[in-house]
């Protein structure tokens, strides 16, 4: 391993420290990753970069590093992703997507429709005649530019989107995919973030993975709590209002993740740095694995 004095002196002053990391990385085994960040942070001391290391994600550094490596970001993602390849997950909503009117709503692409977060959207929506509305895995969105979407080891904001959002009628049930646990119900009260937040943990021939069902209503925590066992096609939730689920058009965001990372207190990044979608890609895989949404609907 390149000695860690050097490595530490490299990340002094850097303005991205993601992509300091990741270079870092380059040339390591996987127990030299895995040692890394705790090396630096003891090689850093009490520099303004260690405190913009520890002032995010844990796990986020210790896939950066990973991948930088040349390993698998997250070691079992792709263990995940082929069992979901061969699962049989029960529709999300019924009627099913598929089976009724549907459009792509591509926010930097479709120039008459208002922001998600404008209240302007409901009846622009309404107009389109469609059952649900559909906002695909990897746009780059403009929309998320509120301090929530930036952190210290970067000047980049999160703008990849990595769920999938169904726009639906308020009140809507949504079911479980899979069988499977709550995690958590919370209710992230911030300004355009979910509102009543489930987390379910779900398990793929040992290995365990998470689905996030956000923007969801008041029902929640009388239809879910912590611990509780579900079954796949069991209605877990509705979805919520304006004033309940972060101050959106009322839609599901649903998001698969392969791995929690340092989040632990029922939310998770919805959106993604664009210079690592790499790694974003495997923590946080394509929610149509799930959805089974057909070509095309994304447009």
């Amino acid at each position: 391993m390149q000695d860690i004095a050097q490595i530490a002196a490299g990340l002094a002053g850097a303005r991205d420290l993601y992509g300091a990391l990741r270079r870092a990385g380059a040339g390591l085994t996987e127990a030299e990753a895995g040692a890394l960040l705790p090396a630096l942070y003891a090689a850093l001391g009490d520099t303004p970069e260690a405190a913009r290391l520890r002032a995010v994600d844990q796990g986020l550094l210790a896939c950066v590093i990973r991948a930088g490596a040349g390993f698998a970001a997250v070691p079992d993602a792709g263990k995940v992703v082929d069992w979901l390849r061969a699962s049989d997950p029960a529709p999300v909503f019924r009627p099913e997507i598929a089976q009724v009117r549907h459009m792509p709503l591509l926010t930097d692409r479709t120039p008459d429709m208002p922001a998600y977060s404008d209240r302007a959207f409901d009846a622009w929506f309404a107009a389109q005649g469609v059952d649900y509305g559909l906002g695909p895995y990897g746009e780059k969105r403009s929309v998320y530019r509120a301090a929530q979407f930036a952190d210290a080891a970067s000047e980049e904001r999160r703008m990849i989107h990595m769920g999938v959002d169904v726009f639906a009628a308020v009140d809507t049930p949504v079911h479980a995919p899979l069988s499977g646990s709550v995690v958590s119900v919370v209710y992230n009260a911030d300004p355009l973030d979910y509102g009543h937040t489930l987390i379910l943990r779900h398990e793929a021939g040992g290995v365990r993975f998470y689905t996030l069902y956000g923007h969801l209503g008041a029902s929640l925590p009388r239809l879910c709590q912590p611990g509780q066992q579900v079954a796949a096609g069991q209605v877990i939730a509705h979805l919520g209002d304006w004033p309940e689920n972060g101050g959106w058009a009322p839609h599901l965001h649903f998001q698969i993740m392969t791995d929690l990372l340092g989040q632990t207190s029922g939310n998770f990044f919805g959106v993604a740095h664009e210079s690592l979608w790499d790694v974003w890609q495997q923590i946080c895989p394509d929610p149509n694995l799930i959805l089974r949404l057909p070509d095309g609907a994304f447009g």
